[in-house]
This record gives C-alpha cells, structure tokens and sequence, in this order.
C-alpha cells in the first residue's frame, strides 16, 4: 500500500476523532487531532502518485529538517519515525543486504549496528526519515523521495556518480529507503 494511501487513512481516523470529540463538547482535547489529520491530508496530497511533493516536508541535503517543518510537520515526522522503528522490530529479517561487494541495500538506519560494516558511505532515499547523526554529513547523499516511490532519472544518476566516486576511495556505500522492500522484489 502507497505512503499516500496510509496517510490517507490516517487522516480520515484523526479528523472523524476530532469531529466525534468537538460533538462530545471536548473542544480542547480534539485540538491535537485535528491538526494531525489536517497535516497527515496534506501530506496524502503532496505524496500523491499524480502530485508526488517530496520537497514539502523541507528536507535538506544534509538530512535534517528545519524548524519550519518540524513545527508544521511534527505529526507526519514522529509518526513516520515511529512507525519505521516498530516495522523493523516487528519484521525478522536483516536491516540490509549485500549487492556485491561494497554496495548494500537495505532500510532506515537509525542505531550503528543497522549498517553494515566499514563506515559506508550513505544514500538515503526517504524525504520523511532524517540522516541518523551517526552518518557523517560529508559521507551521506539526500536522494529526497516518498516511501514506495522511486526516485527520479535524474536522482538515480547523481547518486551513481558519488556512489562510484566513493567506491573509488575504497568506502563501501549503503543506500536505503525507509524499509529496503525493494529488497523483496529484487531490485537493487
């Protein structure tokens, strides 16, 4: 299912809990639901297949989310982030996968032991998940893409030129999108 379909369900049950409590008379307490089904409607928007809106959340190239996003986007952000660390522990298979030598594939790394060995160099292809702060910035390229899409022609050769570039300096790289399915359906 589509980032776009989740967020979609998503903000149709936050914003018919805020109806139901505003009809409860529970004014102040629906408040925090309907600005997370406003934000998750936004966001089913904006990763829609036909709108596709990466660059709405605000991620930069280093990874991180300015504050403009977090205080608009706070909701998506940590339900996001969330929801990525409980899939992984849920879900008993390897973070990553071995391509060939020195190239990986896998998920969000958000603790050290997710990747793999020798200080790989990283491409992240989430535009939701920030860089985990023990990726080095100089060491890391922001391809920004929703879950469940792929990126751009353009993305893809920008990230194969600095993957080759590093691998020329002998670092292995490890590129990830939010859970590495494509993993499943054997697309490196």
């Amino acid at each position: 299912m589509g980032i776009s379909k989740v967020t979609g369900i998503a903000a149709t049950a936050f914003l018919v809990t805020s109806v139901s409590l505003c009809q409860l008379g529970m004014r102040i307490i629906m408040l925090p639901f309907l600005a997370t089904g406003i934000v998750a409607s936004i966001v089913t928007v904006a990763s829609h297949d036909a709108i596709n809106l990466p660059w709405i959340l605000g991620k930069n190239s280093v990874g991180r989310f300015p504050l403009w996003s977090i205080i608009l986007f706070g909701p998506f952000l940590t339900l996001a982030r969330t929801y990525a660390m409980v899939k992984r522990y849920m879900r008993k298979e390897a973070v990553y996968d071995k391509i060939v030598e020195g190239l990986y594939l896998g998920g969000w790394p958000f603790l050290l032991k997710h990747l793999p060995p020798g200080n790989p160099s990283v491409i992240d292809c989430t535009c939701e998940l920030p860089r985990s702060s023990f990726v080095p910035a100089n060491e890391y390229l922001c391809l920004a893409t929703w879950d469940t899409r792929a990126p751009t022609p353009h993305q893809i050769e920008k990230a194969a030129r600095w993957a080759c570039e590093k691998r020329s300096e002998g670092k292995p790289v490890y590129v990830h999108c939010a859970f590495g399915l494509t993993r499943c359906m054997g697309l490196p």
